[in-house]
Parts: C-alpha cells; sequence; structure tokens
C-alpha cells in the first residue's frame, strides 16, 4: 500500500487496524464466505422451527418448559458445520487461490494476517449467531405456544449466547485447520470429524471407567456449552464451554506457528 506525498510515492505502514481492514473488505467480496454464512443462519432458524413445530405437534414436550427451549435450539449442530466450513473458507481458500501469496507479500510478517482474520470472523459470526439464535428460540417457542419457554427462564440466555460463541468457536476452529492444512477438503474434513464423529468413534474403543472423559472432548464440551440444562454425565455448561475454549485457543497457536514457520 502507498500514497502519494510531495510527489513521490511513500509506503503505507502496516498496522493492524489496515489488516483488519483488508480481511474485513475479503470476507465480504468473497460469494463462498457469505452463502456459506446465509446457509449457517438458515440451518440454525429453519431446523430449530421445525424441531420446535415437531415437537410440539407431537406433545413429546409437555410441561417440559426447559424442553422446549432445547426444542428450539434443535439446527446448532448443523449450524455448526456451516460455520466450521465458513472458518475453512476464509483461510484455506486463499491458498487454494493462490491469493495468499498477495496477502503475505502485503503483511510479511504474517501473525496480524491470521490474529485480522480471527477478529474479523469473530466479530461477523457471534453477532450473527447471536441473532439467529435468538430467532430460532423466539420462534420456536411462537410454534409451540402452550408450556413454551421464555427469556427469564434459568439457563434459557446463557444457552443463547453460548450457542452464538460455540458457532464462533466452530468456524475459528475451521480458520486454524485452514491454517495448518492448507486444504479446503482437508480441513472441512478434519472440523467435521472433531466436532461430530472424534467422540463417537474414541467412545467406543474406551472401556466403561474411561467413558467419563468424553465430556472433555470436543462435540461433548460444546454440546454442554450450549444446553439450557445439564445432561446426566455431562459438563456444567460454562464448564463446557471453557474446555470448548481450550481447544479453539490451542488450534489457533499451532495455527500461529505453522505459518510463522513455512512458506506460503
Amino acid at each position: 500500500m502507498s500514497t502519494a506525498l510531495n510527489g513521490k510515492i511513500q509506503p503505507l505502514r502496516v498496522t493492524q487496524a489496515r489488516v483488519i481492514h483488508s480481511e474485513w473488505i475479503k470476507f465480504w467480496s468473497l460469494r463462498s464466505t457469505v452463502l456459506s454464512l446465509a446457509a449457517g443462519v438458515a440451518l440454525l432458524v429453519g431446523v430449530g422451527l421445525i424441531t420446535a413445530s415437531v415437537s410440539a405437534s407431537g406433545g413429546s414436550i409437555g410441561d417440559d418448559r426447559l424442553g422446549a427451549a432445547d426444542a428450539s435450539l434443535g439446527g446448532v449442530m448443523f449450524a455448526q458445520l456451516a460455520f466450521g466450513t465458513l472458518g475453512v473458507l476464509f483461510m484455506a481458500g486463499e491458498y487454494g487461490t493462490g491469493m495468499i501469496r498477495s496477502t503475505l507479500s502485503a503483511v510479511p510478517r504474517r501473525l496480524p494476517m491470521l490474529w485480522a482474520k480471527i477478529a474479523v470472523f469473530s466479530a461477523v459470526t457471534f453477532v450473527t449467531g447471536l441473532v439467529a439464535t435468538a430467532i430460532a428460540f423466539t420462534g420456536g417457542q411462537a410454534l409451540i405456544g402452550d408450556g413454551a419457554a421464555s427469556w427469564s427462564d434459568a439457563g434459557v440466555a446463557r444457552a443463547v449466547v453460548n450457542t452464538a460463541v460455540l458457532l464462533t468457536g466452530s468456524g475459528l476452529l475451521g480458520i486454524a485447520f485452514g491454517a495448518l492444512l492448507r486444504s479446503t477438503a482437508g480441513a472441512v474434513t478434519t472440523v467435521f470429524g472433531g466436532l461430530f464423529l472424534f467422540d463417537n468413534i474414541v467412545g467406543l474403543m474406551l472401556p466403561d471407567s474411561w467413558q467419563g472423559a468424553l465430556r472433555y472432548f470436543p462435540g461433548s464440551s460444546g454440546n454442554a456449552a450450549a444446553a439450557v440444562t445439564q445432561a446426566p454425565d455431562t459438563l456444567a455448561p460454562y464448564a463446557g464451554l471453557a474446555v470448548f475454549a481450550g481447544y479453539v485457543v490451542l488450534a489457533a497457536i499451532a495455527a500461529a506457528w505453522r505459518l510463522s514457520r513455512s512458506d506460503a
């Protein structure tokens, strides 16, 4: 980047704010990221409304107000996959097109680019996820009618906010694995396996006495964070959120190490 001063071209200093602005423009300029974001919102709201409607019509909710709240958040798992894919595309997509070389030429220190992507992605997905989750909950409870939960019920507001955090964290895992693997297909597969398959596969191999350890795995801890009520043999919501956040931080550290140590 450069500007004219006294008839001469003066390069603009690379600052974190300018890098963030660049990543913001890139995020909204790519059709794939916008479509993935829209797909995540549609899945979260659409599946949540369907789940709430089916549960109400089938009579499975009854007087269980907190169960009604969980029903309207039934699209979280599908939205996680969409948000995780969005994170992968935001990072690994540049490796696929070769644009990463231009990016790192403009930001040769590399890590400011990663922090900028994380900042832009977190801001966009948290706000979007929070609004979508609130719509899913409010709309789902309206469909349920009698026996529906309200925002004042214990755990509801916390579950809505934690769900938005969970979706953001799933996308940040996508960014981290996109930087680590530099392959869209490989990173999406890794995120999908880590969030939805890893717990079940390991659970089949562990003896019964070790099954309690599964609560600390990514998928189980994330589910505990987003639940309205604590299920048996799971972490408390905030404990689950802390464990899941730990995985995100470790993945980001690994991505930063890979970026700083290897060529584009």
